[in-house]
C-alpha cells in the first residue's frame, strides 16, 4: 500500500516538472545577459561596465515593450531607466489613451 502511494507521488511530481519547465525557460537567454551584472556597483555613468549593462537592459526592454504594446522604440533615444518608466505608464494608461501621450514627457537623448 505504501509503494502505491509513493509512486503515484513520484509521477505527479515528474508531471508537475515536465509543465513547469518551459515556463521556467522562456526568458532564459535574456536573463543570463543580467546575471553577469548581480551585485556589482559601478563607478558612474561613464563607467564601461555600466555602460555595457545599460545597452543590454535597452535591448531588453525595447523588446518586452514591442512584444506586449506593439510599439517599436529605439534603444538609443532613451535611457534604461526611462524605458522602465515608459513600460510601468503603458501598462497603467487607459485603453483610449494614445502611446505618444506619454513618450512625449520622456526628453530624447541622442
Amino acid at each position: 500500500m505504501k509503494l502505491k502511494w509513493i509512486v503515484i507521488i513520484l509521477y505527479g511530481i515528474f508531471w508537475t516538472g515536465l509543465a513547469v519547465s518551459p515556463l521556467c525557460a522562456e526568458g532564459r537567454g535574456i536573463l543570463s545577459q543580467f546575471s553577469a551584472y548581480d551585485g556589482k556597483s559601478f563607478t558612474g555613468f561613464r563607467d564601461p561596465e555600466y555602460l555595457s549593462y545599460d545597452l543590454a537592459l535597452r535591448d531588453y526592454l525595447v523588446k518586452r515593450i514591442n512584444r506586449r504594446f506593439g510599439i517599436t522604440l529605439d534603444p538609443k533615444t532613451y535611457s534604461g531607466f526611462d524605458l522602465l518608466e515608459i513600460e510601468s505608464l503603458f501598462r497603467c494608461k487607459k485603453s483610449g489613451e494614445p502611446f505618444d501621450l506619454f513618450l512625449k514627457m520622456f526628453p530624447i537623448s541622442p
